[in-house]
């Protein structure tokens, strides 16, 4: 299947297995103009309200830029004696997104709970409504975390290693109540060919997810750590230092591997085919443990660049809106091309 032939039944198969991979450059700095409280709707509105202390209003209300599958919200909470504070609404108002809210609020309300008081810098959980019951779609309420996405090539030789560790630190929580099952993100079926790639690399590269699945020892998952989800603080000549980590909705149980392959996939579309294999490595040297099998880190890498080949502009439209114009469709698809035919070719 050529690039951008995308038959009816893959696009289903994404809209019901994809929400972890929801594109979301979560920019805390980037938001439209602000405007009243009223912007949020009314029975969301007062359910937010009721989660409020007694003396809090909410007055101010801003839309995050980067959203695709959920509507995110800055709210300004001001308190009667002068002092504020911010949350975040996350809402799923899209047909396709409404159908599987229920699914990712459960697994980010549960990831929040579970990590809570841990290494990760997170969120606090606030309230949610999964089903609509309160709201007029189905809305998560949590606290705002301070930075914002750094996606520039300035500088990622030291991000670099800071989301290995961070990483690490994910897979090193303790969970008592483990989260679902990972869910595989594309079939050999449903995979697109770039127009100018080598099919015969490709060809096989299909020919991997035809293995059977590697036996692995699970850990949690973020299931979409990449740089749009990662926060950090940019403070003029400070060192770089992640202050937080956001959108859990596909928190899963599954092998470290694969949250390694998807953050790999990222890097070497934002800056280059080479950053893929630089992270897992950095992700290593940082502590964290991997298969040992060759064939076996193959696979997880190769599934997670295969299933970004059906949504490759989807998954680049909000580094462009969050500034990275360099990142044209051709450039995106020449570097995913590049870097499926470095993992077929180094094997790992």
């Amino acid at each position: 299947m050529t690039f951008g032939q995308c038959s009816t039944e893959s696009s289903l198969f994404r809209q019901s297995n994809n929400l972890a991979h929801a594109r979301f450059v979560w920019c805390s700095d980037v938001v439209t103009e602000p405007g009243p409280p009223s912007t949020v709707r009314p029975s969301t509105r007062a359910w937010v309200t009721r989660h409020l202390n007694s003396d809090e209003r909410v007055t101010e209300s801003e839309t995050l830029a980067g959203g695709i599958t959920a509507e995110m919200r800055k709210l300004t909470i001001w308190t009667t004696a002068g002092f504020s504070r911010n949350l975040v609404l996350r809402t799923y108002t899209e047909p396709a997104s409404v159908q599987h809210a229920q699914d990712s609020l459960e697994r980010e309300s549960a990831a929040l709970t579970t990590l809570s008081g841990s290494a990760v810098p997170v969120p606090e959980l606030l309230a949610f409504d999964s089903t609509a019951t309160h709201c007029e779609y189905p809305s998560l309420l949590m606290t705002h975390l301070p930075g914002s996405t750094v996606l520039s090539d300035a500088g990622v030789d030291d991000r670099v290693p800071l989301l290995a560790r961070q990483l690490v630190e994910i897979h090193a929580v303790d969970s008592s109540t483990r989260p679902r099952e990972y869910q595989a993100m594309t079939t050999p079926d449903t995979v697109v060919v770039p127009a100018r790639a080598d099919a015969t690399v490709w060809a096989a590269a299909i020919d991997v997810l035809r293995r059977p699945v590697p036996t692995y020892g699970g850990r949690v998952l973020h299931r979409d750590f990449q740089p749009g989800n990662v926060l950090f603080d940019v403070s003029q000549n400070a060192t770089p230092r992640i202050t937080g980590v956001v959108d859990w909705a596909g928190a899963s149980w599954g092998p470290t591997d694969l949250d390694v392959a998807h953050c790999s996939t990222n890097l070497a579309l934002l800056h280059g085919p080479q950053w893929g294999p630089r992270f897992a490595l950095a992700y290593e040297e940082a502590g964290g443990v991997l298969s040992e099998s060759t064939l076996t880190r193959q696979y997880w890498r190769v599934r997670d660049a295969l299933a970004c080949s059906e949504e490759v502009q989807s998954w680049a439209s909000p580094w462009r809106d969050a500034g990275r114009i360099d990142l044209t469709p051709r450039l995106v698809e020449d570097r995913l091309n590049a870097y499926v035919s470095m993992l077929m070719e180094c094997g790992h």
